[in-house]
């Protein structure tokens, strides 16, 4: 097989979770753009329905299905039309996120953590165990997590400065675990022919001019921070989904792979 073909994934279905926000608009269009059919799947059926558009407008393939993760039965729902629909799941991007009760510990309470971990451990779970049950029985399939620097790494509280901002305690727990969980999957699913990698991304931050950043205090501690100088781009994630879900990575499983411009270089 060529190099080129190895990347392209002609006749495969992906879904992906969180599929209409920032970084799910360019997880699907990445795909896509490999000949992917994707869909885009997340609560807000007319935001993913508009994306999938999007997609259509440009020629790839693509349709979007409601998701909530925070409902077993409709996760349980979403696989099985999926496949209806389209015959299989041979991609699954778990990219999406709760970010309720996203606050320092003090601030935490016990409902906040209940119910970012609904959507970020449970229901993380809960869809990975339906897809991954179908793979193993197909014995072909690749799931991506999109976890985070805050997956491999504590957050460095003193990028934010005077803003105001932080980051809560529950976001880091539910990235490191789904590095953990990755590793789990792959060793168990290997011999089924299921890869299960990761990818840990930096602070996004496409229309940062020079100008926005200099009168932005986060943004100018995090970039003078960054080897590269930046944040990441709407491009920068592209490469690592399309190199992690196809025949390109095929000796590659339980890995994590970080796109952060050399932040946790450090």
């Amino acid at each position: 097989m060529g190099v080129g073909d190895m990347f392209r994934l002609d006749g495969k279905v992906a879904v992906v979770t969180g599929g209409s926000g920032l970084y799910g608009s360019h997880i699907c269009e990445a795909l896509a753009e490999v000949g992917a059919t994707v869909i885009v799947a997340s609560r807000n059926l007319g935001r993913c329905e508009k994306q999938a558009a999007v997609l259509r407008e440009k020629g790839f393939e693509a349709g979007a299905i409601a998701l909530d993760l925070a409902d077993e039965q409709n996760i349980e729902q979403f696989v099985q039309e999926t496949i209806s629909r389209y015959g299989r799941i041979d991609i699954l991007i778990n990219n999406s996120v709760s970010r309720d009760g996203l606050n320092d510990i003090e601030k935490t309470t016990s409902e906040g953590w209940l119910q970012a971990q609904q959507v970020n451990g449970l229901g993380l779970m809960l869809l990975t165990k339906a897809v991954v049950t179908t793979m193993r029985e197909r014995k072909e399939g690749s799931i991506i997590n999109i976890s985070s620097i805050q997956g491999i790494l504590g957050p460095h509280f003193p990028v934010y400065g005077d803003t105001g901002m932080t980051s809560g305690i529950e976001y880091t727990y539910a990235k490191w675990g789904m590095v953990g969980m990755t590793k789990w999957l792959a060793n168990y699913y290997g011999k089924y022919n299921v890869r299960v990698n990761c990818i840990s991304p930096g602070g996004y931050n496409p229309v940062g001019t020079d100008q926005e950043i200099a009168s932005d205090e986060f943004l100018r501690n995090y970039t003078a921070r960054t080897p590269l100088g930046r944040m990441a781009d709407e491009d920068d994630i592209k490469g690592a989904i399309v190199y992690l879900a196809s025949q390109a990575s095929k000796y590659v499983t339980g890995h994590n792979l970080v796109v952060d411009g050399g932040w946790s270089n450090w």
